[in-house]
C-alpha cells in the first residue's frame, strides 16, 4: 500500500541521514597493479554523528563478563566512540565464529529507545584473554528531543487512527499503544508508536509526533517493522494461541505421510495426541514446528494470533489426506523443518529467533473472499496463500526460506522495511531463500535456475517466466536504482536484487558454505536497523575478515559489491541535471518554499536541525534561522526577504507560535502569535503577514492579517462559509471559499484586496453535495492572476489548471484536463512566469520503473506546452517555484530526499 510522500520521507530520513561515507574512499577503488590494498578501512566515520560506524583492527584486553566488558570498553574510550554508555541497554550477547561474541546495545534517549540506534562490540578469546577486536553501529550524538509528550494521549491515538489511508477503514479500527520512540532526525523527534488495525485491510505501524501531534512515520505492518523497543534476544514464540503444544501436553513424536502440492507422497514428522489422533506438529527438532490449515479463512483473522477455534491440521491416521497437499500444509511443514535445519546445522542458529522458539505456519488463507497468491512472515508466524495458476506458495522452498529469513532478520539486525535498509532486508532474504533451496536440493550454483526466486510456483510456463525475482539480473546502483519515496516502501523490493545480486556473486566466487557464514555473520553481528548499501558492504567485509578470509578472498567480496555499484559515493555518479543544495532532508514536515532566489526548508544542516535558508545558486553556507530550542520549526513561507513559520512543542508547553525573521539571519526572531488553536498556514509578502486559525471545537477556520506591523485583524467571512488554501502576494490575499447553496456545495477561488479591504474576485462553481463534478484546490497568486486547480470527482481523472483575473474579469485554462501532461491531483506552485506541478503515473503493466516515478512539469502562466523540469530519473516531490522559471524540489534519485534546484526547465528528456 503506497505511503504519502511526507510519511515515507520520515523513514527515508531515518534510513539515509545516518548513511555513512568511508574515510578513505580510494580504498574501495578498482584494484591497481602492485600490493593489494585493504578493501576495508580501519575506521569508517559516522555521518551526522560523532560516533564512528565501524572501528576494526583492535586487540584491546577486555576480561570478564562479555556485556560488562563491552560496556567498559566503550566507556574507556569516549574520544574514540563518543558513546554515553549510560544510554545503552543490552539487546543481545550472541556467539559468533571461532569463539567470538557480539554484544548488541540499544541506544536510549532519556530512557526512551531510539529507532535504529544500536551499537555493537565484537570480542574474541575467553576469560583473562578476552579482547575487543572491533566495534561500531549507529549511535546518534546530539539528541535533544524532549522526553515528555506535549500532546494529550487521546489526541495522539486519534491521529494514529487517521493514518489509515481510507476513511471507511477507520470505523472500528483499533490503535495499540506500544510506547514512546525517538526518531533520530537531527535533535530527535519524540513519537508515540501505535499498531493501527482496521476492521478490514492492512494494519499499519504509526509513529505520531508527541510534540506536534502529526504523523511522523507510517508503514504497512506486514513490512518488517522498525522494532527499536524489541530485544534481538527475545523469542519468536507467537502470541497466545499460536505456539504448538509442548510435549508435556501429551503429544508424542510420530511419523506419517501426506501428498505434497504436486501429489508426491512425502514423509512427515508429526505428533500423536492422547486421543489417538495425529496433527502436524514436529517434535523431533529443538524447534517445535506446527502447521495450521485456515480452510480459506481471511488472512486478517490471523493478524495477531491463531483463532481459538482453529487447531493444528489433524488426521485420524498417520496418513494425511490429499487436501494437506492441495492446501499447502504438507510443503509448509516440511519446508519449515528444512529452513530450521539449514540455520542450525550450517550456521549454528537455534531456530528463527535464535532461542529455539516454535515455528508456526498457517496455509490456505484468503483475502476478503478472494485468492491470496502470496506469503509473508507477520512477525510471529508464516502465512501462505495461493491463487489461480499457482501452486500453494508454501510449495516453493526458496519462497518459504525467504520469508522465514525475515524472522531471522527481525531477531538480529532488525533492518527497517524502507529504502536501502528495506532493500537489504529483502535482499538478504532473497539470498538465504535461494541458498536454502540450492543446498537442500543439491542444485549447482551454475544451474540456470539457481539464482531464480519463486520459479517453481507456476503450474504452467518456464521457470524463468515464473520467477518473482532473479539474483543474476546484474542490476547496479548507478544504472538501475529506483529512487522513490512513495512506491514499494521506498523501493524495498524494487531495489533488493542490487544487494542480493552482489551477495549471490560472492557465493559464486567463494565456497558456498563460506559465503553463507560470512553473510549470516554480517547480519547477526554487524548490521543495524537503518544501515544503507555501503554500510552493508562494510558489514560483509568485516564479517569476511572475522571468518579468516585471505586477501584474495576479501578482494573477491569487494569486487562483487563494486560490480553492483555498491561503493561509497555511488550517488555522485548518477548524472543528475539539478544542482544539489542540501542532502538527506530528514523530516516529514520539510516541504521547501522559495522566492526571489532564496529557499527555505526544515533540514539537518551544518549547524544542527532547524529551519535553513540559502540561495538557489548554491553560493555560501546555508543560514540557520530558527532557534535551537527543542521545538519543531516548519510550515514556512517567504517572500525572498522575510521568513515566517510555525514552531511547536518543546519546553514552552503546548500550542503553536508563529515566528518571523529576516532571511539574512542578521535580525532577531520575533514572535507574532502564540495560540492553542490549529494554525493552518502562514504567509508573508512585503509588509503583510497572514495566517489561518482553526477552532476544532467550532469546526471553523478564520483568516487574519497583520499589515505593516499593526495588530492582527480577522478577515470578513460570511456565516456558514469556510476557507482553505490561504495565499498572500503583493497586497492581495486569496483562498478557496466553500459554502452550501440549495443542497449544492459551492467552491469559489476568491481574491481579497488589502488596500480596498474587500473581495475583488470570486469564481464560483456549484457541485452536488458529497460527489460534485470537481473541486477547487491549490489557490495561488502569481503574475497578477489567481491560479487554481479544478480536480474531478473521479480520482483517476486529470485536473485542469485555471487562472482568473484578480478583478474577476475572466477565466482561462492554463492547462486543460485533456492534455496528456495534465496532473491528476497535485499541489500547484507558481511564479510570475510559470506554473509547476507534479505528474504521477499509475503502476505500469510491466512493473515500476524510474520513468514511472513522479516527475515535475512546468507550463507557462499564460498557457502553452508543458515541459519537464528535470530529467533526473528518480521520483521528484514537493516542488516550490522561485522567480521566473526557477524551482526547488526534493529529489529521490540518489536514494534519499535531496533538496535540489534548476533555473529553467530541462525540456524534452
Amino acid at each position: 500500500m503506497p505511503q504519502h510522500p511526507r510519511t515515507a520521507r520520515a523513514l527515508a530520513a531515518v534510513a539515509t541521514t545516518v548513511a555513512l561515507a568511508l574515510t578513505a574512499p580510494t580504498a574501495l577503488a578498482a584494484p591497481a597493479p602492485g600490493p593489494d590494498p585493504d578493501p576495508l578501512p580501519a575506521l569508517v566515520a559516522g555521518r551526522d554523528t560523532a560516533a564512528p560506524q565501524l572501528v576494526t583492527g583492535l586487540a584491546e584486553p577486555a576480561p570478564g563478563d562479555p556485556v560488562q566488558a563491552a560496556r567498559a570498553h566503550l566507556a574507556a574510550h569516549p574520544e574514540r566512540y563518543h558513546v554515553d554508555t549510560g544510554e545503552l541497554t543490552e539487546l543481545a550477547a550472541t556467539p559468533g565464529p571461532d569463539g567470538r561474541r557480539t554484544v548488541r546495545f540499544q541506544q536510549r534517549h532519556g530512557g526512551i529507545p531510539v529507532l535504529g540506534g544500536q551499537y555493537l562490540v565484537h570480542l574474541a578469546g575467553q576469560g583473562a584473554g578476552q579482547r575487543v577486536e572491533s566495534a561500531g553501529g549507529r549511535y546518534f550524538t546530539g539528541l535533544t528531543a524532549p522526553t515528555t509528550p506535549a500532546v494529550p494521549a487521546e489526541t495522539l491515538r486519534r491521529t494514529a487512527l487517521d493514518a489509515l489511508p481510507e476513511q471507511q477503514q477507520r470505523a472500528g479500527a483499533t490503535a495499540e499503544d506500544l510506547g514512546p520512540v525517538v526518531l533520530p532526525d537531527g535533535p530527535g523527534r519524540l513519537t508515540e508508536h501505535y499498531t493501527v488495525r482496521p476492521k478490514d485491510g492492512t494494519a499499519r505501524e504509526v509513529y505520531v509526533d508527541a510534540v506536534s501531534g502529526t504523523v511522523a512515520l507510517a508503514l504497512d505492518a506486514r513490512t518488517p517493522r522498525p522494532a527499536s523497543t524489541a530485544s534481538t534476544a527475545s523469542t519468536a514464540d507467537p502470541a497466545p494461541g499460536q505456539s504448538a503444544p509442548p510435549p508435556g501436553d501429551g503429544l508424542q513424536p510420530a511419523t506419517g505421510s501426506a501428498p505434497d502440492a504436486h501429489g508426491r507422497a512425502t514423509a512427515l514428522n508429526i505428533a500423536q495426541r492422547p486421543d489417538g489422533g495425529y496433527q502436524l506438529t514436529d517434535l523431533t527438532r529443538p524447534t517445535v514446528i506446527t502447521t495450521y490449515d485456515a480452510a480459506g479463512r481471511d488472512q486478517g483473522d490471523f493478524d495477531r494470533s491463531i483463532p481459538a477455534d482453529l487447531a493444528p491440521l489433524s488426521s485420524p491416521t498417520p496418513g494425511f489426506p490429499a487436501a494437506a497437499g492441495d492446501d499447502g500444509a504438507t510443503d509448509a511443514h516440511v519446508n519449515a523443518g528444512i529452513v530450521a535445519d539449514f540455520y542450525r546445522d550450517r550456521l549454528g542458529r537455534n531456530g528463527l529467533d535464535g532461542q529455539g522458539g516454535a515455528i508456526v505456519s498457517v496455509v490456505n488463507v484468503s483475502d476478503h473472499g478472494k485468492p491470496f497468491p502470496n506469503a509473508f512472515w507477520d512477525g510471529h508466524k508464516m502465512v501462505y496463500g495461493s491463487g489461480p495458476g499457482y501452486y500453494p506458495f508454501s510449495a516453493a522452498l526458496d519462497v518459504a526460506g525467504h520469508e522465514m529469513t525475515h524472522a531471522v532478520i527481525q531477531h538480529t539486525a532488525d533492518l527497517v522495511g524502507f529504502g536501502q535498509a528495506g532493500a537489504m532486508n529483502e535482499g538478504i532474504a532473497d539470498y538465504f531463500g535461494n541458498a536454502i533451496e540450492v543446498t537442500a536440493r543439491g542444485v549447482s550454483m551454475d544451474d540456470p535456475t539457481a539464482p531464480l526466486l519463486g520459479e517453481s510456483l507456476c503450474r504452467t510456463g518456464t521457470p524463468q517466466a515464473c520467477a518473482q525475482r532473479r539474483l543474476d539480473d546484474h542490476r547496479t546502483t548507478v544504472d538501475d536504482y529506483l529512487g522513490t519515496l512513495d512506491v514499494d516502501q521506498g523501493g524495498s523490493h524494487l531495489n533488493s536484487t542490487i544487494f542480493s545480486g552482489a551477495l549471490w556473486d560472492i557465493r559464486r566466487g567463494l565456497d558456498p558454505l563460506t559465503a553463507d557464514r560470512v553473510v549470516y555473520h554480517a547480519l547477526a553481528d554487524y548490521l543495524t536497523p537503518t544501515d544503507d548499501f555501503v554500510a552493508g558492504r562494510d558489514a560483509v567485509l568485516a564479517a569476511a575478515r572475522d571468518q579468516g578470509l585471505d586477501r584474495h578472498q576479501l578482494r573477491t567480496v569487494a569486487a562483487a559489491f563494486d560490480a553492483h555499484g555498491i561503493r561509497a559515493g555511488w550517488q555522485h555518479r548518477l548524472g543528475m541535471d539539478a544542482h544539489t543544495l542540501l542532502t538527506d532532508i530528514p523530516n516529514s514536515m520539510s516541504n521547501p518554499v522559495a522566492a526571489n532566489g532564496h529557499w527555505l526548508i526544515l533540514a539537518n544542516g551544518p549547524d544542527g536541525n532547524g529551519l535553513y535558508t540559502g540561495t538557489l545558486d548554491g553560493r555560501g553556507k546555508p543560514v540557520l534561522l530558527s532557534p535551537q530550542d527543542g521545538r519543531f520549526h516548519s510550515w514556512a513561507s517567504t517572500d525572498g526577504t522575510t521568513a515566517v513559520w510555525k514552531a511547536q512543542g518543546g519546553s514552552q508547553g503546548p500550542g503553536t507560535e508563529i515566528l518571523t525573521a529576516p532571511l539574512s539571519g542578521a535580525g532577531p526572531v520575533r514572535s507574532l502569535l502564540r495560540t492553542t488553536q490549529g494554525v493552518d498556514t502562514v504567509q508573508v509578502s512585503g509588509p503583510d503577514i497572514a495566517y489561518a486559525l482553526t477552532d476544532a471545537a467550532a469546526h471553523r477556520t478564520r483568516a487574519y492579517l497583520i499589515h505593516d506591523g499593526a495588530p492582527a485583524v480577522e478577515l470578513p467571512l460570511p456565516e456558514g462559509h469556510a476557507l482553505s488554501g490561504l495565499t498572500l502576494r503583493d497586497g492581495l490575499l486569496a483562498w478557496t471559499e466553500t459554502w452550501q447553496d440549495g443542497g449544492q456545495q459551492v467552491n469559489a477561488p476568491t481574491v481579497y484586496s488589502i488596500a480596498a479591504a474587500k473581495v475583488t474576485a470570486q469564481y464560483t462553481a456549484h457541485a452536488p453535495a458529497g460527489s460534485g463534478p470537481s473541486r477547487t484546490s491549490s489557490t495561488l497568486l502569481a503574475g497578477g492572476r489567481l491560479v487554481w486547480l479544478d480536480t474531478p470527482a473521479d480520482p483517476a481523472g486529470r485536473s485542469t489548471i485555471r487562472s482568473g483575473a484578480v478583478d474577476g474579469s475572466g477565466i482561462v485554462d492554463v492547462l486543460p484536463a485533456s492534455s496528456p501532461q495534465a496532473p491528476r491531483y497535485a499541489t500547484l506552485t507558481a511564479s510570475d512566469q510559470a506554473v509547476s506541478y507534479q505528474l504521477t503515473s499509475q503502476k505500469p503493466a510491466g512493473g515500476w520503473t524510474n520513468a514511472a516515478m513522479p516527475k515535475l512539469w512546468q507550463v507557462p502562466l499564460a498557457g502553452g506546452e508543458p515541459q519537464r523540469i528535470s530529467c533526473d530519473r528518480g521520483g521528484q516531490y514537493a516542488v516550490a517555484a522561485d522567480r521566473g522559471t526557477g524551482v526547488v524540489w526534493l529529489d529521490a534519485t540518489p536514494g534519499r530526499a535531496d533538496l535540489v534546484a534548476r533555473e529553467r526547465p530541462a525540456g524534452g528528456c
